[in-house]
């Protein structure tokens, strides 16, 4: 093996970066995925907080009846969701087909074949954009889940993905 060959290794990651279910490997999310869904989580916890203390000032029983439950519940799904989500998660690219696999109680394994993809998107939203994160988006012919997303790709590998199902759709055209 070169020097170049050697440069080329992605570093070690903390969380391995496949994982084996039922059906196969699957290759994890960029792990800052589990940041920004935790992120996501307080913002929205951020909310129903300020509205559960607004209930608990005007309740006229005593203080931290409402608020006191709902803020263990929102620490519960600040801190424990995210993690069990990001680890619910994955996804298997071959040759001619993607494979997504999420959820923790309803579990979804979705098998996109090339051929059925009639367009791609590659979206970023602020935070995102923030982790260097992006969601692939394939919209195949039907109806019924005509869009697959994968969300929580590092950004390059979202726009390589996109570069390699694109050039198999060309293949197949021809």
């Amino acid at each position: 093996m070169d020097e170049q060959e050697e440069a080329v290794v992605p570093e070690a990651t903390a969380v391995a970066d496949t994982f084996e279910d039922a059906d196969g490997i699957l290759t994890r999310l960029h792990p800052n995925h589990e940041k920004a869904m935790r992120v996501e989580a307080l913002i929205l916890a951020a909310g129903v907080l300020a509205g559960a203390l607004v209930l608990d000032a005007l309740s006229p029983l005593w203080p931290g009846v409402i608020f006191g439950p709902i803020l263990l519940i929102a620490i519960l799904l600040v801190w424990r969701m995210p993690h069990r989500r990001f680890f619910a998660r994955g996804y298997a690219m071959s040759d001619d087909r993607l494979r997504v696999v999420r959820g923790i109680l309803f579990r979804s394994d979705t098998v996109v074949p090339f051929g059925r993809v009639q367009h791609i998107d590659v979206d970023r939203g602020p935070l995102e954009r923030y982790f260097d994160l992006a969601t692939l988006t394939l919209h195949t012919a039907g109806s019924h889940n005509a869009s697959v997303n994968l969300p929580g790709l590092q950004h390059d590998t979202a726009l390589a993905m996109r570069e390699e199902i694109r050039a198999h759709i060309k293949r197949e055209a021809l």
